[in-house]
Protein backbone atom coordinates (compact mmCIF):
# COMPACT_ATOMS: atom_id res chain seq x y z
CA UNK A 1 0.00 0.00 0.00
CA UNK A 2 2.77 2.10 -0.60
CA UNK A 3 1.08 5.62 -2.27
CA UNK A 4 3.88 7.71 -3.74
CA UNK A 5 2.52 11.27 -4.04
CA UNK A 6 4.18 13.92 -4.86
CA UNK A 7 3.11 17.64 -4.65
CA UNK A 8 4.92 20.35 -6.41
CA UNK A 9 4.41 23.81 -6.72
CA UNK A 10 6.65 25.61 -9.34
CA UNK A 11 7.06 29.17 -8.55
CA UNK A 12 5.79 29.95 -12.16
CA UNK A 13 2.33 29.05 -10.84
CA UNK A 14 2.38 31.63 -8.17
CA UNK A 15 4.48 34.41 -10.14
CA UNK A 16 6.96 34.07 -7.38
CA UNK A 17 4.76 34.74 -4.19
CA UNK A 18 5.92 32.84 -1.69
CA UNK A 19 3.33 33.03 0.49
CA UNK A 20 1.10 32.68 -2.07
CA UNK A 21 3.11 29.14 -3.05
CA UNK A 22 2.83 27.82 0.65
CA UNK A 23 -1.17 28.20 0.67
CA UNK A 24 -0.97 26.17 -2.38
CA UNK A 25 1.46 23.37 -1.11
CA UNK A 26 -0.77 22.88 1.83
CA UNK A 27 -3.80 22.83 -0.36
CA UNK A 28 -2.59 20.06 -2.43
CA UNK A 29 -1.44 18.48 0.63
CA UNK A 30 -4.83 18.23 1.87
CA UNK A 31 -6.19 17.21 -0.88
CA UNK A 32 -3.79 14.10 -1.44
CA UNK A 33 -4.74 13.44 2.17
CA UNK A 34 -0.67 13.09 2.81
CA UNK A 35 -0.99 14.33 6.21
CA UNK A 36 -4.10 12.72 7.43
CA UNK A 37 -2.40 8.97 6.23
CA UNK A 38 0.32 9.79 8.11
CA UNK A 39 -1.50 10.23 11.13
CA UNK A 40 -3.27 7.05 10.22
CA UNK A 41 -0.56 4.61 10.75
CA UNK A 42 0.67 6.51 13.61
CA UNK A 43 -1.19 3.85 15.77
CA UNK A 44 -2.87 0.10 14.75
CA UNK A 45 -6.40 0.64 13.86
CA UNK A 46 -8.92 -2.09 13.86
CA UNK A 47 -10.38 -3.29 10.47
CA UNK A 48 -13.56 -2.26 11.66
CA UNK A 49 -13.08 0.78 12.80
CA UNK A 50 -11.08 1.61 9.47
CA UNK A 51 -13.88 0.31 7.41
CA UNK A 52 -15.98 2.17 9.40
CA UNK A 53 -14.41 5.71 8.78
CA UNK A 54 -13.68 5.11 5.34
CA UNK A 55 -17.68 4.85 4.66
CA UNK A 56 -18.57 7.32 6.96
CA UNK A 57 -16.24 9.28 4.72
CA UNK A 58 -17.45 8.47 0.87
CA UNK A 59 -20.42 9.09 2.49
CA UNK A 60 -20.01 12.69 3.39
CA UNK A 61 -17.97 13.09 0.16
CA UNK A 62 -21.30 11.38 -1.76
CA UNK A 63 -23.68 13.82 0.16
CA UNK A 64 -21.27 17.02 -0.65
CA UNK A 65 -21.23 16.03 -4.48
CA UNK A 66 -25.18 15.98 -4.49
CA UNK A 67 -24.86 19.60 -2.50
CA UNK A 68 -22.88 20.66 -5.30
CA UNK A 69 -24.89 19.43 -8.15
CA UNK A 70 -28.36 20.79 -6.37
CA UNK A 71 -26.82 24.84 -6.19
CA UNK A 72 -25.42 24.26 -9.67
CA UNK A 73 -29.18 23.44 -10.70
CA UNK A 74 -30.52 26.03 -8.80
CA UNK A 75 -28.20 29.10 -10.11
CA UNK A 76 -29.14 27.46 -13.68
CA UNK A 77 -33.04 28.06 -12.59
CA UNK A 78 -32.49 31.48 -11.62
CA UNK A 79 -31.33 32.46 -14.60
CA UNK A 80 -33.82 31.70 -16.79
Amino acid sequence: MANKTNVIVRARECRGNHEKMIRKFMKKVKKERIIEQIKDRRRYKKPSVAKKEKRLRAQRARQRERLKKQRAQERRNRRN
